[in-house]
This record gives structure tokens, sequence and C-alpha cells, in this order.
């Protein structure tokens, strides 16, 4: 999975959202505390307030702020409101996806590769990774010897 720089804004916005809650936070705010360009950020605030995830206040005091707690904010619905679905082959879902001879049973790896995003992103909040209290099956990941050696 490549995660893109659309989706690292977008949640690290979104973080530092968490983190001032319930307060509106202006964009100077979210781009000063974190080093984005104001313009992206921005214009992904608007595709997360459309997809519900933030709510806006225009004037003086306005701001922006998370449309719910932290902690009903999961990853996956972030990525999927920002860049759209968690996975893709060649521009289908992988359900959608059928190869015959030597590449049949291929379709089920893709969907155990969606299946394996999902059990992290899905099952992730922002309050936890604000917290740094993720879940015991994600710490686990995180913890194996290898997790952090490229490959």
């Amino acid at each position: 999975m490549q995660i893109s720089a659309k989706t690292d804004y977008a949640i690290r916005a979104l973080l530092s959202l968490a983190a001032h809650e319930p307060a509106l936070v202006k964009v100077d705010t979210v781009v000063s505390e974190q080093g984005m360009p104001r313009k992206f950020v921005e214009a992904i605030l608007g595709e997360l307030r459309r997809a519900g995830i933030v709510r806006s206040q225009r004037g003086a005091e306005g701001g922006y702020a998370l449309a719910r707690p932290a902690k009903d904010v999961m990853l996956g619905a972030v990525i999927r409101a920002v860049d759209g679905p968690l996975a893709e082959v060649r521009g289908l879902r992988p359900h959608e996806t059928t190869y015959t001879g030597v590449a049949e049973h291929l379709p089920e790896v893709w969907v155990a590769v969606r299946a394996s995003l999902r059990r992290v992103l899905d099952e992730v909040s922002l309050a936890q990774v604000l917290t740094g209290t993720l879940p015991p099956h994600v710490r686990k990941l995180v913890e194996t010897p290898d997790a952090w050696l490229p490959r």
C-alpha cells in the first residue's frame, strides 16, 4: 500500500484538530503545527467537511473542528474520504477481479490484503493515534521485530 501525501496530510490535520478538541482551530494553526502547505490542507479540509468528518465555522472566531469525537473517527474512513477505496487492483475492487489459469486464485490474495488493511485502518481511531494507545493486535504488529525493517 502506498500512502499518499493527501492521506498523510489529512490524518495529520485531523490529529491537530483532535488535540484541540472541541475548540475550533484555524488553518494557520494546523499547518504551522505540522509544517504542511496551507493551500493543500485547505483543500483537504474541504473534502473532509464534505465527507462529514470535520465541521467548519466562518468568521473571525471560526475555524475547523472534528464533526464527531476523535474516538469515533477511524483512519480507514479518512483515507476513503480523501483517496477512495483502501485497496484497488487496476481500478477494480479486489473482489471484482477475476483471472484464469495460473492466476485463478490471485483474487483471494487481493481480498486478504484488503482485509488486513481494514483490520488496522478501520480499527484505529484518531484518539488512539493521538495517545499512542493502539489496539492490542495493532500494537503486536508494530512490535514485530522485522516490522520496522525495509524490504
